[in-house]
């Protein structure tokens, strides 16, 4: 008697309990991974700024274009110009002071 009951709880845990918790997170899961209109909205709003940023860059790259068109080739290395101001201030510490030069502000 005791290994029939044992038997119908086994067989009601595994085709009742666990299918009925697996369909359950499954579920969750599915409803949490949706956009909710709050989303919706931020996605639409964070889309128009960086369209507004694009736009304004566009711009000042036409004002720079106006002004020196050879802009890009003086501004498109970042690192050669820190590597300059770096010799720059090596030579000028070794050829006069032990004080350090200031270099910007």
């Amino acid at each position: 008697m005791e290994e029939v009951m044992m038997a119908i709880v086994i067989v009601g845990i595994l085709f009742i309990a666990l299918p009925w918790l697996i369909f359950h997170y499954v579920t969750k899961w599915k409803s949490q991974a949706t956009l909710t209109t709050e989303d919706e909205n931020l996605l639409d709003e964070l889309h128009d700024l960086a369209r507004r940023l694009d736009d304004r860059l566009c711009t000042i790259e036409r004002i720079m274009t106006a002004e020196n068109p050879a802009w890009r080739s003086v501004a498109c290395d970042p690192a050669a110009i820190g590597l300059e101001d770096r010799s720059i201030a090596e030579s000028s510490l070794s050829a006069t002071t032990n004080e350090p030069r200031r270099i910007g502000r």
